[in-house]
């Protein structure tokens, strides 16, 4: 099919835009960003649209954790003659200068919550290192990611309550992936789930004053690290340097007990740099939560990512973070605001953690299920 985007140059294949090196249904292309102000960790929004060109959806949400609560929209459309606008009802993300501007929009809905906010960033992006996931004889997971750390600006509005985006206040991040990506299944509503084996996951983004720390790391013991991918980044004014990228991060985790979830109080990690040199880099939590199950991670009601749900459709929920009952669907997989500390330098970002049963150290947050 011959869309309007085939007027612009770009094709890497015999034929248009509107189709994929694979028919694979599991190829998808997601967005994410998130934005909260600094020092206080108050409010955190919350942005993701996923493309799935080969189920012909566009799916995605947007939504804001404040005083306690977690209020979330999700769109879903087909793709139509214009698969590759970045836009679902209300919801529409502009690129307006690679790497460096993105602008982000949501009109009116039933909801209430609106915003026209612009992520701003001087900061190189990490690339992830590649981990193609065989099982049997097939791909079941083959992804390109970067993320990258930046400030905000614009404005936020929920039901008559405004925030003014500063990039001096308002920090946060984006990340960007795209190819056949593995499924994550904890809807209990929609049985079977994804079993994981005993495992920790950390993922952060953490940008202080001069540089930024990006850290992927799952592993299954403290000699078992089957993946890590990491890096201490630049601005983009200064160039890129291999030796930050990170093959070491020893962590030292300390948990809250109790509550109504996984929840850390902080965190020490000991990294060591491709060129020898090491840092120690402090996280504690200092503010709010945004549970990436409002954006259908994992499956919400029946609903997962990449599913039909007609030309267009849209629904909306409001989560108390603080009942139990609603933890329980929300699981543990969030964004959370943290403060970055290494050496002199404060920083500021959002730290992704779980850990699931059987898992050799941290004992006290495996009373909650995974992610």
């Amino acid at each position: 099919m011959l869309t309007p985007q085939d007027d612009f140059i770009g094709h890497q294949q015999p034929t248009s835009f509107a189709h994929t090196v694979t028919s694979d249904p599991a190829w998808m292309e997601r967005l994410w960003y998130a934005a909260h102000p600094v020092p206080g960790g108050d409010v955190i929004l919350n942005i993701g649209i996923g493309f799935h060109p080969n189920r012909n959806v566009m799916d995605g949400h947007a939504g804001i954790s404040v005083g306690g609560k977690q209020y979330t929209v999700r769109f879903s459309r087909h793709l139509g003659r214009n698969p590759l606008d970045i836009e679902i009802g209300p919801l529409k993300i502009q690129v307006l200068e690679g790497l460096k501007r993105h602008r982000l929009t949501l009109a009116p809905n039933d909801l209430g919550l609106t915003f026209d906010v612009e992520f701003i960033s001087d900061r190189h992006p990490h690339v992830e290192q590649p981990r193609p996931v065989r099982r049997g004889n097939r791909i079941v997971e083959d992804v390109m990611r970067y993320q990258q750390a930046g400030r905000w600006q614009g404005w936020i509005e929920l039901n008559g309550q405004r925030w003014a985006l500063d990039p001096a206040t308002w920090w946060g991040a984006r990340d960007h992936s795209w190819g056949i990506r593995g499924g994550l299944r904890s809807d209990e509503s929609q049985p079977p789930l994804t079993v994981y084996p005993p495992m920790l996951f950390l993922w952060f983004v953490g940008q202080l004053p001069s540089r930024s720390f990006h850290l992927f790391q799952m592993d299954r013991g403290p000699a078992d690290v089957i993946y890590l991918s990491g890096e201490e980044t630049l601005p983009q004014a200064q160039r890129a340097e291999p030796g930050r990228h990170i093959k070491v991060a020893n962590h030292d985790i300390e948990w809250q007990a109790g509550g109504v979830g996984q929840q850390f109080k902080q965190a020490r990690l000991d990294l060591v740099l491709a060129d020898g040199s090491r840092r120690e880099l402090h996280i504690r939590p200092v503010g709010t939560r945004f549970f990436l199950k409002g954006g259908m991670y994992g499956g919400l009601n029946g609903w997962d990512h990449g599913d039909d749900k007609g030309r267009y459709y849209t629904e909306h929920n409001v989560w108390d973070l603080a009942n139990p009952a609603d933890r329980r669907v929300m699981r543990q997989f969030s964004d959370e605001i943290c403060e970055f500390r290494e050496g002199d330098e404060v920083g500021y970002g959002t730290f992704q953690y779980w850990v699931t049963g059987g898992y050799p150290r941290y004992p006290e947050p495996q009373q909650f299920p995974g992610p």
